[in-house]
């Protein structure tokens, strides 16, 4: 739903928009904490970096993208985005699929303690 915001022990997402097959939200991950890694079935997602630096892994590969840059994750390949700085990081992220529900979620690891949905 655009305007939903919610918040996370690693930070808060809101959604800016949606429409049939994509979703659009503004992510921000807190100083020195990180997403739960973890993949989704029916959906691909692109992370641009508007500002901080994310240090990401993508089917256990590190990638580092800084303000201006993007990652790319696709449907079921596990991921996870860190932010290792000490400011603020704030990604854009587009989800594409025919499903962006918050339930597309299978957590492989999760600092928290979250159940694997």
């Amino acid at each position: 739903m655009i305007g939903q915001h919610e918040s996370r022990p690693w930070g808060s997402w809101d959604v800016l928009d949606e429409g049939p097959g994509y979703k659009v939200k503004r992510i921000v991950v807190r100083p020195g904490q990180r997403l739960s890694y973890q993949t989704h079935e029916h959906r691909a997602e692109l992370w641009n970096v508007v500002a901080g630096r994310a240090t990401c892994v993508v089917d256990g590969q590190q990638v580092v993208a800084a303000v201006g840059e993007s990652v790319r994750v696709e449907a079921r390949q596990a991921h996870r985005i860190t932010n290792m700085d000490v400011d603020d990081l704030v990604i854009i992220e587009v989800q594409l699929g025919s499903y962006c529900g918050e339930d597309d979620i299978c957590r492989l690891d999760d600092d928290y303690g979250r159940v694997p949905a």
